[in-house]
């Protein structure tokens, strides 16, 4: 993410270029797992309550719950977003995650391929100011209060009004928080197994914030 001010009138991708190179670096840390490895959990900690396959299968689905979803009408107003199962993707029963259909890591990193290039051609489709002017409002949840301090701005927590304000913006933080997160556990995930990491997941957004459950197996 860009440290200095974009100006309004540039791409929006001049505001997250971490987007170009996000894909890979997830698909390197799975890379060769065996099946065993991605479905390995563990009560012992919350983080490996969810498996390996289970994190990135969320991650998938996270992009086009926010994109198609959420935001669809303000980004996609004709409706040609280009998903084919908006149901199974992004609104699917298997809680926050793809539809159980989705169960293979190559058809699973597949989605993750296809959610990141929607991510990738919304940001260079619309400006910064775009993505500045245009907000979502939802209802107020105080137990998001931590997790909204790692953004600098972007969102607007009114307790008395009962409202949370996130600008579009502020959602492609917050989707790259959650990437880079769910990347750390998947690396605690192995750690856990014995098994080495691969790449050096970025330190910034959520499992960065001082207070964060870091443990380790």
């Amino acid at each position: 993410m860009s440290v200095e001010r974009v100006p309004d009138d540039a791409a929006g991708s001049a505001l997250f270029p971490e987007y170009a190179t996000l894909y890979e670096l997830i698909a390197s840390e799975v890379e060769g797992l065996t099946d065993e490895q991605l479905d390995w959990t563990s009560d012992g900690w919350e983080w490996a309550r969810w498996s390996v396959r289970r994190q990135v299968s969320h991650m998938a689905s996270l992009l086009f719950r926010w994109l198609v979803v959420r935001w669809g009408d303000t980004l996609y107003p004709d409706g040609e977003h280009g998903v084919d199962d908006v149901q199974g993707v992004a609104v699917s029963d298997n809680d926050r995650a793809l539809d159980a259909r989705y169960h293979s890591m190559d058809v699973i990193l597949g989605k993750l391929r296809e959610g990141m290039a929607l991510a990738e051609a919304a940001l260079a489709e619309r400006t910064a100011g775009f993505l500045r002017a245009h907000t979502l409002v939802t209802p107020y949840d105080a137990s998001r209060e931590f997790v909204n301090s790692a953004h600098p701005h972007g969102i607007t927590m009114d307790a008395e009004a009962g409202t949370e304000t996130t600008t579009l913006e502020a959602t492609f933080r917050h989707m790259y928080f959650e990437e880079t997160t769910h990347l750390y556990n998947i690396q605690r995930l192995k750690r856990a197994q014995g098994l080495p990491t691969v790449v050096d997941v970025p330190r910034v957004g959520y499992w960065a914030l001082e207070g964060w459950d870091r443990s380790e197996a």
